[in-house]
């Protein structure tokens, strides 16, 4: 009966936003941490966009904070991570079910290595991609420090963050994610597959995996596969080719002399910017990052 009234309740809610009249009033947050994230660089973000543009793509899409913030009527992300675009193709489609599902989670240290280890048996490939969207999102927000890694076998292995009270279930945000994702293409696909897309006029925000500041970084991990400098010198022709075609793009990355030489015929911005995730408390203060743009 309970689950009943939650599907009665959510369907209700989504009639209501589906008749608001001006999107704008939509409000919407990320509903995923995610490495690289950035709710921390936002600000910085937001004064760097043009002024005026037609429509909004986001590869490296991540936990979209951009994205959620612009509100695109009509926009486009993508990522090469399977379970991500998974999840939001979830919350674009069956929000409902989704919320249903995470209704039945427990936040117990059991129950989180069980879930957690789900996708180490067999029958996990048969899962729905409901039940498959639901476990991302648990994990995400009970796992310690809302940590996205994954080991050489591509299975999630974040320990249990013994959180007391986690916001597994956020109702209200989830729908008013699902009204924006509405009128948006989410597609599996590399950062590449914006060249055939974007059209003069354009935006196409780049936020790919940072170039190490020293030999011992380790958040160049993407997916499965190291974005290594060969990725970085196809991300700069892929900006080249965009501007050739009066695309527009914006694209933020660590600030190492290898990001200033690729990008020295460009528009290039020191700016502030907080660790986000971080293990180390000593590792979370104010760096220097760039921002980089063709306009």
């Amino acid at each position: 009966m309970k689950t009943d009234t939650i599907a009665f309740t959510v369907k209700e809610q989504l009639e209501l936003y589906k008749v608001e009249k001006n999107f704008e009033k939509v409000v919407c947050t990320p509903f995923l941490k995610w490495p690289g994230g950035k709710r921390q660089l936002l600000r910085e973000l937001l004064k760097h966009l043009p002024k005026g543009y037609n429509r909004f793509f986001e590869p490296f899409v991540g936990g979209g904070a951009l994205f959620f913030r612009v509100k695109p009527e009509y926009g486009y992300i993508s990522d090469i991570n399977p379970d991500l675009i998974n999840l939001y193709e979830v919350v674009q489609n069956n929000v409902e079910g989704l919320i249903i599902s995470l209704e039945q989670h427990k936040n117990t240290e059991k129950y989180f290595y069980e879930l957690r280890n789900a996708d180490r048996r067999e029958d996990y490939k048969y899962w729905s991609k409901v039940e498959k969207a639901s476990r991302l999102l648990y994990l995400n927000k009970t796992c310690f420090n809302g940590l996205y890694r994954m080991n050489s076998d591509g299975h999630f292995n974040v320990p249990f963050g013994f959180y007391k009270n986690p916001n597994i279930i956020d109702e209200q945000n989830l729908m008013a994610c699902s009204t924006l994702l509405k009128k948006t293409e989410i597609s599996l696909a590399s950062f590449e597959a914006v060249k055939k897309k974007a059209r003069k006029g354009d935006l196409v925000y780049f936020d790919p995996p940072y170039v190490p500041l020293n030999k011992t970084s380790s958040f160049t991990k993407y997916y499965k596969d190291d974005f290594d400098l060969d990725a970085q010198f196809a991300l700069r022709e892929l900006c080249d080719s965009l501007s050739s075609k009066g695309v527009l793009f914006m694209l933020s990355n660590s600030y190492t002399e290898t990001v200033k030489d690729l990008y020295k015929n460009y528009n290039v911005k020191i700016v502030k910017a907080n660790r986000a995730i971080n293990c180390k408390g000593d590792g979370r203060g104010k760096i220097n990052e760039l921002i980089i743009t063709n306009y």
